[in-house]
């Protein structure tokens, strides 16, 4: 089978590999469409991200939809479509034993450089996958249920945040992770969104997709300081960008007992601690998810979430490091996906 490997920055190649053996309570599926996230984006560009480097060649990937190609001894139907969660937890370590799967001991994540030998991705042709890492996309194209993992990201940050019915959000960073937000958000009763980035491209799709106000901070800095005045604005804060300047303008934008929602993962960051310690802020980290992965399915076959004007490319498996390079180019992409053959 076919597989997209990283070797190095810039360094991508599409070799042969043997499938996995499909061992019990496991399916061997075959892929359908992968997206392109932004941790692949750091393998790609820059060989891993803060402490996490390639140490080895990796299979990328982790964002996929597939068909069932042998359902084994699982209720799944051969050719069913199936969006399939990268999370794996082993379940019996403490974290796992406390309900927090997102935190266990011994995850295996598709496509991560953090353990070493490397847990190898999903940009394969064949996958063999566990049973219960697969909910049945029905209704949904390929593309859309690809777009779970992401939705799942955002939608734990929701779960992170509390209380959300009525809130005033900000949304810094509208890259794929901040649109998610945007669309998480007002599906749990946001009652105003502001987005800020630096591109008016992905602005364009922010609002499309429902922010009330966007704000090019390159072009117009200082339009988030009205929101500062009497002690502050919103009530939410998504950080999607990791960028200390980022975070330092939505915590002066806060009203008093706001929650920052820690997604971006930019490295360590000083953080303005007067401001949030005047202001009794709650600073929330917000790292994976697990359960949230099939509620983002089931809002996306109720029709209550569309993710489809954030699919902007589809490139063939042939192709695929074009697909890297869009992605990489926030001024005319969104989420580059790879359609993989049939």
């Amino acid at each position: 089978m076919k597989a997209i490997v990283i070797h190095g920055p810039k360094d991508l190649r599409i070799e042969d590999r043997d499938p996995e053996p499909l061992n019990p309570g496991q399916l061997r599926l075959r892929l359908a469409t992968g997206g392109v996230c932004g941790s692949d984006l750091h393998y790609y560009n820059h060989g891993g991200f803060g402490a996490v480097r390639l140490k080895e060649p990796m299979i990328l990937g982790h964002e996929v939809s597939a068909y069932v190609e042998d359902p084994g001894t699982s209720a799944f139907a051969k050719g069913q479509l199936v969006a399939v969660s990268p999370s794996r937890p082993c379940g019996t370590c403490k974290f796992c034993l406390e309900g927090l799967p997102n935190q266990c001991l011994n995850m295996r994540f598709y496509g991560s450089a953090m353990p070493f030998p490397h847990i190898q991705g999903a940009f394969r042709e064949i996958l063999t996958a566990d049973a219960s890492q697969c909910v049945d996309a029905t209704g949904l194209t390929p593309g859309e249920a690809a777009m779970a993992e992401p939705l799942a990201v955002t939608l734990h940050a929701t779960r992170r945040a509390g209380e959300m019915l009525g809130k005033r959000v900000l949304v810094t960073g509208c890259g794929p992770i901040g649109t998610l937000a945007i669309l998480a958000a007002r599906r749990a009763g946001a009652a105003e969104i502001v987005a800020t980035d630096l591109s008016d491209f992905t602005l364009s799709l922010a609002s499309r997709v429902g922010a009330d106000r966007v704000i090019n901070t390159g072009t117009d800095p200082e339009a988030l300081a009205a929101y500062g005045a009497d002690k502050g604005h919103f009530d939410v804060l998504y950080e999607c960008t990791g960028v200390a300047a980022a975070l330092a303008s939505g915590i002066a934008a806060l009203r008093p007992r706001g929650v920052i929602l820690q997604l971006g993962l930019g490295g360590d960051m000083t953080l303005p601690m007067m401001a949030i310690t005047a202001k009794e802020l709650d600073l929330r980290g917000s790292f994976r998810f697990h359960p949230d992965f099939a509620v983002g399915v089931g809002l996306m076959q109720k029709g209550l979430i569309d993710v489809k004007p954030l699919i902007t490319h589809t490139v063939p498996l042939a192709q695929a490091e074009d697909a890297f390079r869009l992605a990489s180019d926030r001024s005319r992409a969104m989420k580059a996906q790879i359609d993989f053959p049939a």
